[in-house]
């Protein structure tokens, strides 16, 4: 298969071309954002027109079958097909499709930030690039694509009909934007503005209420087969349940607030299966302190909301790392 990356003796170029290409066709990190597209445009999604692209053998490497055990995993750094990525695998056409998935995924306002992050992580090496992949078949309702690289996994289902909302398995966000220890005001991080509409709704809890939120205990650990699971006890802070109606209210409209940089469409959705199914009565929330608080200026930079239902655990130490996972 033909590569941007490849000369016509099929080895890579020079370093300097492969980093030119890294920041332009690998991923083409600053996004140019599109107009809609023309009346009589092909009905197919992105994700489906990508997968239309492919060759037999692109499909035959990334295709995976829709119970594979990945499409439940998450990390803060791997690729769902790691010998496969967008730098070698791709024609720069296809290359592009997977650049307007990717923002399609993403509120307007957010996608330069989004495609910066990604073009962050890449750390000016190759090795880094990110990887996609797909779970099932066109014939399956939840035929769904899949973005993975360092601080990133992002999916979407490929029909129209079933696109919105997470599918009930996990997305992960993160990025260290000056350096890997960050100051507490996470300066020029994209995903701080969460940290400060989480810690907005704290300091609206009355006195009783802060000082259970606190807790002191580790946080979650990061090792994949943990991180995301939801637990039905031993669940530590503030019950939802022990929430005014008020406060309630005011949680269900702070995680619309945080989730504000993602699809408008899948934020609905999330909400909608959040507030239907009285999920927030069953949450428990908590902050983390030592040095999880960076200054222990109690402006929280590392918490958790999780149930049986969700978990939703924001790590701002040493920099931000964020899962979200919402039961289907």
């Amino acid at each position: 298969m033909n590569s941007p990356l490849l000369s016509t003796a099929g080895k890579l170029t020079s370093r300097r071309d492969i980093l030119r290409t890294l920041g332009s066709a690998a991923f083409a990190a600053f996004p140019s954002l599109r107009a809609a597209p023309a009346a009589g445009a092909s009905k197919d999604s992105l994700a489906m027109q990508f997968y239309k692209s492919l060759t037999e053998e692109q499909r035959a490497k990334i295709v995976l079958p829709r119970d594979h055990a990945k499409r439940g995993f998450v990390s803060n750094w791997w690729y769902i097909c790691p010998e496969q990525r967008l730098h070698t695998f791709y024609t720069p056409d296809q290359q592009d499709l997977v650049k307007q998935i990717f923002e399609s995924l993403h509120h307007p306002d957010h996608r330069e930030k989004m495609n910066w992050q990604v073009q962050k992580d890449l750390m000016g090496q190759i090795k880094n690039t990110p990887s996609v992949g797909f779970f099932g078949t066109p014939e399956d309702d939840d035929f769904e694509f899949l973005y993975t690289g360092h601080h990133v996994t992002r999916r979407t289902f490929v029909h129209p009909a079933h696109a919105a909302g997470f599918g009930g398995r996990p997305i992960f966000y993160g990025n260290f934007a000056k350096a890997f220890r960050e100051e507490k005001d996470h300066a020029g991080n994209p995903f701080w503005y969460q940290g400060l509409a989480f810690n907005e709704f704290v300091s609206a809890l009355d006195g009783k209420q802060r000082e259970k939120i606190l807790v002191a205990r580790e946080p979650r650990s990061e090792k994949p087969a943990e991180v995301i699971a939801r637990r039905a006890n031993d669940l530590p802070g503030l019950a939802g349940a022990d929430l005014t109606k008020d406060q309630q209210a005011k949680l269900l409209e702070t995680m619309r607030r945080m989730l504000v940089c993602f699809r408008p469409a899948d934020v609905e959705a999330t909400l909608k299966t959040i507030e239907e199914k009285k999920i927030i009565e069953r949450l428990f929330i908590s902050c983390y302190g030592g040095e999880y608080d960076i200054g222990g200026d109690q402006v929280w930079d590392t918490w958790q909301i999780e149930g049986p239902d969700m978990v939703w655990y924001f790590r701002g130490f040493p920099h931000i790392h964020g899962y979200f996972h919402l039961a289907a």
